[in-house]
């Protein structure tokens, strides 16, 4: 992590509220919602929602470099395309707090070392667990590896149901966002990203 993210991650944690603080924000909601806070089912919400958005949010902590920075160099030359598909996730988007829910596909061509696959799915959550817009999170997932694994290349592509769409506002249900990014030789070369996705696309 560089002196400026940590400075400015520092700077964020001295200035976040306590979970008290986030309990209380939790029951001022319940009470804006027209429930007591106060009365039997209610009594223990605002600590377990707490708790749950400490989950979910969990990826603020993380450095996708500490996931990734162990290789392995003995592949016997191997430097064919490394696929990861079917990789499921659970995010938030950032403008209404509403769940994500998808799957990602990960790709990279090797540069003499590979990463161990457990690591890509890693990768993905460290990124899903935080408030997102899937445009963002696809391209941040990408960018993660390019610059820590260095290879020829690398392809995410992320297809998951918004439930601010599908619960609120149009209310559209089985609907799918997908977004992509592509660098590298999946950018480059078009045999390729073929290749990339038609084995994702594959046994679906």
């Amino acid at each position: 992590m560089s002196t400026v993210q940590s400075s400015v991650t520092q700077g964020k944690a001295s200035e976040r509220p306590s979970r008290q603080d986030a309990e209380e924000a939790v029951r001022t909601l319940l009470r804006w919602a027209g429930d007591d806070p106060a009365r039997e089912g209610l009594l223990e919400t605002p600590a377990r929602v707490a708790r749950a958005w400490e989950e979910w949010c969990s990826g603020y902590g993380n450095d996708p470099e500490e996931y990734l920075r162990r290789t392995f160099e003995e592949v016997e030359g191997y430097d064919e395309m490394v696929i990861l598909k079917d990789i499921t996730f659970e995010s938030h988007c950032e403008h209404h707090l509403a769940a994500i829910i998808g799957q990602a596909h990960v790709a990279y061509l090797p540069d003499r070392r590979v990463v161990g696959i457990s690591k890509l799915a890693r990768i993905v959550d460290l990124y899903a667990k935080r408030l997102q817009i899937q445009e963002k999170m696809t391209a941040q997932i990408a960018g993660a590896i390019q610059d820590v694994l260095e290879p020829k290349g690398v392809a995410v592509v992320i297809e998951a149901s918004h439930q601010c769409m599908t619960t609120r506002g149009v209310h559209k249900t089985g609907v799918n966002m997908v977004t992509s990014r592509m660098l590298g030789a999946f950018r480059e070369d078009s045999a390729t990203r073929r290749e990339f996705l038609a084995v994702i696309s594959s046994t679906r």
